[in-house]
């Protein structure tokens, strides 16, 4: 998708979920808004969901799309890349990330958003992966990062 295409896309995302998440002050409800909003309204997302950190593991949380990983194992892919680096990671071919974890092997992109609590400590990631080549850049990264902001912020 186009860049400036993509960016209205994800302004208009923004608004609606302005106006959705008020509606409740309870995280995962907020959560799973976000997620059904982003799988459904971003046509290159495949695979759209959290993993939370819990008793120093990576276990799956609201997401839609397949049947995901229930465990990700400590250390490996790109879920713990982007909590251990503590920022966003970019993957245009999934199957050249060392260590990569391959859930479904139809996802050949990826990106992940760390997800912070409002103390500012990462409690886990949005995961989004794309059946596509090439499908991740500055914009989501810039967009998911502020749409995430959203669940803690109002």
């Amino acid at each position: 998708m186009d860049k400036s295409k993509k960016l209205g896309r994800y302004q208009r995302i923004y608004k609606q979920l302005e106006e959705l998440l008020i509606k409740t002050d309870d995280k995962f409800a907020r959560m799973s808004s976000v997620i059904a909003v982003l799988h459904n309204k971003m046509d290159h997302f495949f695979w759209t969901g959290f993993y939370f950190l819990k008793d120093g593991k990576l276990i799956v949380g609201q997401y839609q799309g397949p049947v995901a990983c229930q465990e990700l194992k400590k250390d490996t892919g790109v879920c713990w890349a982007g909590i251990n680096q503590k920022k966003a990671i970019v993957v245009p071919d999934v199957e050249k990330f060392p260590g990569h974890i391959a859930c479904d092997s139809r996802s050949k992109s990826e990106i992940v958003i760390p997800l912070k609590n409002t103390e500012g400590e990462i409690i886990g990631v949005l995961d989004v992966d794309s059946n596509e080549y090439n499908q991740f850049d500055e914009v989501d990264e810039q967009e998911l990062t502020r749409i995430l902001d959203l669940i803690n912020s109002i």
